[in-house]
């Protein structure tokens, strides 16, 4: 189960509404890896897929993933972040992952 903010689920809210998708949800799904760890991605989605988790950890929407990104997603947080280096928008952070020392410094 990965855990959402207020300000996470405010936000998706109004972008569901924003984009005319009352009643659907957000499938997450894995876009790559970084030194960082798991990159993901997000889209808007009616239903779950045949072998789709459901994901209830939101009160207005649910949450969507294969059992790739499940495992990837554990102890997950997904964020709001309005940060003006890097714009607004949503975050998923993995407190497990902290960088890599191979990459010069580039990573955090």
């Amino acid at each position: 189960m990965v855990k959402i903010t207020p300000d996470a689920e405010k936000f998706i809210d109004e972008l569901l509404e924003k984009n005319q998708k009352i009643g659907f949800g957000i499938k997450i799904y894995l876009s790559g890896f970084a030194c960082s760890g798991p990159q993901f991605g997000m889209s808007f989605q009616e239903k779950a897929a045949e072998n789709e988790k459901v994901d209830k950890s939101a009160t207005s929407f649910e949450i969507f993933y294969d059992a790739e990104t499940e495992e990837a997603l554990k102890d997950c947080v997904i964020e709001f972040v309005d940060d003006p280096n890097f714009g607004t928008g949503l975050s998923i952070s993995n407190p497990n992952f902290s960088g890599c020392s191979s990459c010069g410094g580039g990573c955090h």
